[in-house]
């Protein structure tokens, strides 16, 4: 299948265009741009810096893709974009490529959902089946789990991490870790469960979801510290073996954690 680009679109010569490509109106590709085959790109898009994008992925108008980060910093260093497949950006989307100072790549998985004006910042880890309502503001060095979704209007500070399964309600201020499989709200974001509904559809057991509320009750229930409450996790994994595996998620999470756990 050819590529199919509009007469007003500005493609640089060096840019990599793989079959199937369209490129929308009034468009401009960046001569380090590499484009997957059945990329979509909508009118009026700014697409450039070191980026690499899949195939399938779809950019609704007005987005502006791989520019430099927005981190006073940076002086001019080579750093990179990397998009999966089959994601959808939709208007005004805006990705920054990474720093020196951390990886030197912005990264996106496969299948993620990205609403309108939401912001992913430099060095951003984004994972897969994320979804990004809209306005949602993501500063530097943030890393996102596979299947977290965030609510319109929330703001993330710069260095959190947030676990997979993560549920985060609409204009929540999210400023230090959240582990995975939470759901909650709130400037702060506080936790107030655990997204059962979302581990039933994507195929975790009943004793899994289980074994997350039994380790969720620990961790916030339990007037324990985290170092205790991990400590009862592991007993928790012995006493129910059948979710052992969903509970070493979310220990694993801790270990990681440097910013410390939202708390409720």
């Amino acid at each position: 299948m050819a590529t199919d680009v509009h007469p007003t679109a500005i493609v640089a010569p060096q840019a990599q265009l793989a079959d199937g490509v369209s490129i929308g109106a009034y468009s401009i590709i960046g001569e380090h741009v590499r484009l997957g085959a059945g990329t979509r790109v909508g009118p009026h898009c700014v697409i450039d810096g070191h980026t690499t994008i899949g195939p399938n992925n779809l950019f609704y108008r007005f987005c502006s893709i791989g520019g430099i980060p927005q981190d006073k910093k940076y002086d001019g260093e080579l750093t990179y974009l990397e998009i999966g497949e089959g994601n959808t950006f939709r208007e005004y989307v805006t990705i920054n490529t990474g720093t020196a100072q951390d990886v030197g790549v912005t990264r996106l998985g496969d299948d993620n959902w990205i609403m309108a004006y939401v912001h992913i910042a430099h060095d951003c880890q984004l994972g897969d089946h994320v979804v990004i309502a809209n306005s949602v503001q993501l500063a530097g060095h943030i890393h996102i789990g596979d299947w977290a979704i965030l609510g319109g209007l929330s703001a993330v500070h710069q260095f959190v991490r947030i676990g997979a399964h993560v549920m985060i309600g609409g204009t929540s201020s999210v400023r230090q870790d959240v582990p995975p499989y939470m759901i909650g709200a709130g400037d702060p974001f506080r936790p107030v469960g655990i997204n059962s509904e979302g581990l039933s559809r994507r195929g975790y057991s009943a004793a899994d979801i289980a074994a997350v509320k039994e380790a969720y009750k620990l961790l916030y229930r339990r007037k324990l510290n985290t170092e205790q409450a991990c400590e009862a996790m592991v007993r928790l994994q012995a006493e129910q073996p059948d979710g052992a595996g969903a509970v070493q998620g979310l220990l694993d999470f801790l270990a990681d954690s440097s910013r410390g756990i939202v708390r409720p």
